[in-house]
């Protein structure tokens, strides 16, 4: 067990990557469209849940930082991560991952059966991922994505509510969206060294990120379309009003492809959609105006 100093603490906790946990509130989206948000026990359990996946994604980006503090050495960003930096000791960075991963692990299994499995799995698919197949192009993404619909999912579960197939649809095309976004614009900042600080990159180009964005881009758009007009999720909120958050939608897809193609930024999807004021009030009215519609 490594001996912890003061001097740790703040390396660790830019570590534990605290401002990528926004991630985390799609688990809140089942609370949000089964219209429990009024629930006080189904709200501590989603919040159960949100500190499960924070706790767990801080213990893998631990482990991922352990892994690739070489290569990050050589990266033209990640050399200040605090592992990589020498700022943070292995054995203080391992100690804390696996106290991460037991908390983590422990809390989803009190949180039942079906929460502890979506979670292990979440876990498995995300170690998998560090260990190799984010070498893959498209597998890189597509984990990515997966993560975030396990979220959702796991959100649901909590709650004991039914998983809608749009909940999962349209989780897995946004994430697929933003991860396809991110991949390249790293492929255009780090230029001809781009595979050798990640090496999924060596099977892109932006022509074909170019394409896999306009698909992605365009079947969420859509996919939300229907989802709004769904007669059975007019049904279940009894309104059909729900068609009138789509241009929030709209707009917040259109601005994050500017900054992508415009502003040349999106290496960063947490921080754009954090940072950007546009997105930022968008993402509010967003929520505000469902929440009034279908309360």
């Amino acid at each position: 067990m490594a001996k912890w100093t003061a001097e740790d603490m703040m390396p660790l906790l830019r570590s534990l990557r605290p401002v990528q946990w926004v991630k985390n509130l799609i688990v809140f989206a089942g609370l949000i469209f089964s219209r429990h948000f009024d629930r006080s026990d189904d709200v501590l359990r989603s919040l159960g849940v949100f500190g499960v996946f924070c706790a767990l994604a801080s213990a893998i980006y631990l482990f991922n930082d352990i892994r690739d503090r070489e290569s990050d050495r050589a990266h033209p960003y990640k050399k200040t991560r605090p592992i990589a930096a020498g700022e943070l000791s292995v054995g203080v960075a391992a100690t804390a991952s696996l106290i991460l991963f037991a908390v983590g692990l422990t809390a989803a299994c009190l949180l039942g059966l079906s929460v502890f499995i979506t979670v292990a799995i979440y876990v498995l698919l995300n170690i998998a991922y560090s260990m190799g197949l984010k070498r893959v192009a498209l597998v890189d993404v597509m984990i990515v994505a997966l993560g975030f619909v396990l979220r959702a999912v796991g959100g649901a579960e909590v709650i004991d509510v039914e998983i809608s197939p749009w909940l999962v649809v349209c989780t897995l095309l946004l994430a697929l969206f933003l991860g396809f976004g991110k991949r390249r614009w790293e492929l255009v900042a780090l230029g001809e060294d781009a595979p050798s600080h990640r090496a999924a990159l060596a099977g892109y180009t932006t022509h074909l990120l170019d394409q896999l964005i306009a698909v992605t881009t365009a079947s969420t758009v859509v996919a939300y379309a229907l989802y709004t007009l769904a007669p059975e999720t007019q049904a279940k909120f009894g309104t059909d009003q729900l068609i009138w958050t789509l241009p929030f939608v709209l707009f917040g897809v259109f601005r994050y492809l500017w900054l992508i193609h415009g502003a040349q930024e999106g290496g960063n999807p947490t921080s754009a959609l954090l940072r950007d004021w546009p997105i930022v009030v968008t993402a509010v009215l967003w929520l505000v105006t469902v929440i009034i519609i279908i309360a």
